[in-house]
């Protein structure tokens, strides 16, 4: 099946790189504002066609898919070309700038009738369910509390700074975080509490996320541009803790007793990258016929997006 990248950027590098060595799939073209750059993406990772608009990738019939890999800002805007252009669609985190947004792609995908899914690829990875087995399991008790945290030195990159990009902490590390907590811990929530300090540009720069359970369970998350942080996941239990190394691409699970001792060590699978499980998802639903994801429908991405929508409300009341 062939795949479409749009956009030119650091990630969509990632994405054709996975591609080009995954079986059974084709990298066929990459779209970008100039032809210049799309060519020079194009001799670089090997790819058949090169556009230099979007609105000629989304015209190319051959297409089966269309992975989008620009700004958050820009995100509905790109979908929305995809989806009237009759093309399936994998679109980067986060899925759109609000909710509104996304209920919409939603709504238009249904009526065209294509496939959307986001991109967030720690929903496609098989670390997922290995870490929901584990907690399942019993091993550590009752879980009545867990954190996590990702956080990376990028507050010089200029789209992560400019609130017309849809810059901020919250939509591009922020969306890991609560990922991994209604991953693991569930949606029964009662109430989200937050803390932020604002950058100087006027976007979040670091924000701390306390999100309460029906049952009495919590759960916080923090993020921030300024610094690298340990990010891992830690769930506490009474009969000891686990610790996933790395909420953003976990690498290895090890369970602790109340001693801190060391009794179980999982590794994930070995992978190209990662980003391939989110690609393999979506090329089997469109085959198919399905027009959503199974690891992240839509109503998902949505729910996401209200979480979001919700903390950033809050934010505006400080």
């Amino acid at each position: 099946m062939n795949i479409g990248i749009l956009g030119a950027g650091k990630i969509a590098g990632v994405m054709a790189d996975t591609i080009n060595k995954m079986d059974n799939v084709e990298l066929y073209a990459v779209g970008s504002r100039t032809l210049e750059k799309a060519n020079a993406f194009a001799r670089e990772f090997d790819i058949d066609k090169a556009y230099g608009s979007y609105e000629e990738l989304v015209s190319d019939d051959a297409i089966d898919l269309i992975y989008i890999a620009t700004p958050h800002s820009h995100h509905y805007e790109h979908m929305k070309l995809c989806i009237e252009h009759g093309r399936n669609v994998l679109c980067e985190k986060a899925f759109t700038y609000d909710a509104a947004q996304a209920e919409k792609i939603a709504a238009l995908a249904a009526e065209k009738k294509v496939y959307v899914a986001e991109a967030i690829w720690t929903r496609y990875m098989p670390s997922r369910q290995i870490i929901n087995e584990i907690l399942g399991s019993g091993v550590i008790g009752d879980i009545r509390t867990m954190t996590c945290n990702l956080s990376y030195p990028i507050s010089k990159i200029e789209r992560l700074i400019r609130p017309e990009l849809a810059g901020g902490a919250l939509l591009d590390v922020g969306v890991y975080g609560l990922n991994f907590i209604v991953m693991h811990m569930g949606k029964e929530i009662s109430a989200i509490e937050s803390s932020v300090m604002m950058h100087e540009t006027g976007v979040d720069g670091q924000e701390s996320i306390t999100v309460k359970y029906e049952d009495g369970r919590m759960a916080v998350t923090t993020h921030s541009i300024y610094g690298r942080s340990d990010r891992k996941g830690i769930f506490y239990g009474e009969k000891g803790y686990m610790i996933v190394d790395n909420i953003n691409n976990p690498q290895g699970i090890d369970v602790f007793d109340c001693e801190d001792r060391l009794i179980r060590h999982v590794d994930v699978p070995e992978q190209i990258s990662g980003y391939e499980y989110e690609i393999m998802e979506s090329l089997d639903m469109i085959r198919q016929g399905q027009f959503q994801s199974k690891s992240m429908p839509l109503s998902e991405s949505i729910y996401m997006m209200k979480l979001m929508d919700d903390i950033r409300k809050g934010w505006n009341k400080k």
